[in-house]
């Protein structure tokens, strides 16, 4: 499923912006909110701005002044698309970078340059380059979760959406698939005719979860249907009735329409779907991210009102960089 895009011409009413948003946003404090939610809006038309948010910001980013809403390739492709001058990323760090390396000539700002990833900290360019003279030859596929430095120096990117896809697309018996082990393994699983090679780095966030949490889920919940992320354990996906990314965890609620879910993701995913599909019930697990969870309202408006941060990346970057995303985005899922 690729990005949502909202209708900018006719913008809802504050009360049509607190229906979408009632069942998680008390009353007492919607005013406040609906002030940065206004400020937002006239803001976006005065700079030709668009905001763009990842499945994982909160409800009342993602259901009132997000402009494109999705997981990180579908806000990659739409990045690629807009005609916006200034691009904010209500999302981390390198989902900005990205926007970047797709947009050189546009303003990319990030509301709060600490929100940041662990996947991506957990690698370097150097890294890469040992990487390949230890396995010379062999293509490098690198997660797009990971800063431009280490996109520059890989053969093609991927996500959780088409990371099957794009390692198939190579036609290779090996392949190097960098930074989350958990994501290549996953893979690794559904391609045992290909060799993947992994990199030990982890997402904070779905790193945590345990088979058990499904298995005491199951327990609690009979008949619960059971989504989990592939950057989740590999045993973890094992106990679970569909793995994919947010997207396809999306598309799932909202052609199957099973009774009760369990997310095994970020929380918000849980909370934003929620809020569109009252008639499935969510129960938790879920984790929090804590780096997703440092962008705010007040935050983007501040940001659109200063132009701060801008994200920039090296012009020696920008090129590797791009050809790896572009290569990533001409291959469909």
């Amino acid at each position: 499923m690729d990005a949502a895009c909202l209708d900018r011409t006719a913008l809802p009413s504050p009360a049509e912006l607190y229906e979408r948003v009632r069942h998680h946003v008390p009353a007492i404090e919607w005013p406040a909110l609906a002030e940065d939610v206004a400020a937002i809006q006239a803001l976006k038309r005065a700079r030709n701005a668009v905001v763009l948010a990842h499945n994982y910001q909160a409800p009342e980013i993602f259901h009132t002044v997000a402009d494109i809403v999705g997981d990180s390739l579908a806000l990659a492709r739409e990045a690629a698309r807009t005609d916006a001058d200034v691009i904010v990323l209500a999302g981390v760090h390198f989902m900005a970078e990205t926007a970047k390396i797709l947009n050189p000539g546009k303003t990319v700002l990030i509301p709060d340059p600490g929100a940041g990833c662990s996947l991506a900290e957990s690698i370097t360019a150097a890294d890469v380059r040992a990487l390949r003279r230890r396995h010379p030859g062999v293509p490098v596929v690198t997660y797009v979760n990971t800063s431009a430095a280490v996109k520059a120096e890989s053969d093609l990117c991927c996500t959780s959406g088409n990371a099957k896809a794009v390692v198939e697309s190579l036609g290779v018996p090996r392949v190097l698939m960098i930074p989350d082990e958990y994501l290549a393994q996953n893979v690794q699983a559904d391609l045992p005719h290909i060799e993947i090679l992994t990199w030990a780095g982890h997402c904070e966030v779905h790193e945590r979860f345990t088979a058990e949490d499904i298995r005491e889920a199951r327990q609690a919940y009979p008949g619960v249907a059971v989504l989990a992320h592939p950057e989740c354990p590999p045993a973890v996906v094992a106990e679970a009735d569909f793995s994919g990314s947010t997207a396809a965890m999306q598309d799932y609620v909202e052609t199957r329409r099973p009774a009760q879910v369990v997310m095994i993701t970020e929380c918000a995913m849980a909370d934003n779907l929620a809020l569109r599909n009252p008639d499935v019930a969510f129960v938790k697990p879920c984790n929090l991210c804590p780096h997703m969870k440092r962008i705010s309202l007040g935050k983007i408006r501040r940001s659109l009102e200063t132009l701060a941060h801008e994200v920039t990346v090296p012009d020696d970057l920008i090129a590797p960089a791009r050809r790896a995303v572009e290569r990533m985005l001409a291959v469909r899922p």
